[in-house]
């Protein structure tokens, strides 16, 4: 199971970098095509309430970055 994550960034926030930063913070890893960033469970079998956890967690990181983001789990 993997977490895609794509972002959207506005030139009044925070640059890319610190974006990055605070994503790599969480797990993430930086990816090139369809999605920004990966985020890899690692054969977990993640629940729901695992997934939303993990959302608020990204939510709270970006927060007042001006950034726009999509999360995708498959």
């Amino acid at each position: 199971m993997k977490t895609y994550l794509t972002i959207i960034f506005n030139s009044e926030g925070s640059s890319p970098s610190d974006v990055r930063n605070q994503l790599l913070n969480l797990g993430f890893k930086a990816a090139k095509g369809n999605y920004d960033f990966i985020y890899d469970w690692d054969d977990r079998n993640a629940s729901i309430e695992d997934l939303v956890w993990f959302a608020d967690k990204v939510h709270a990181a970006l927060k007042n970055s001006n950034v726009f983001f999509t999360i995708e789990t498959i």
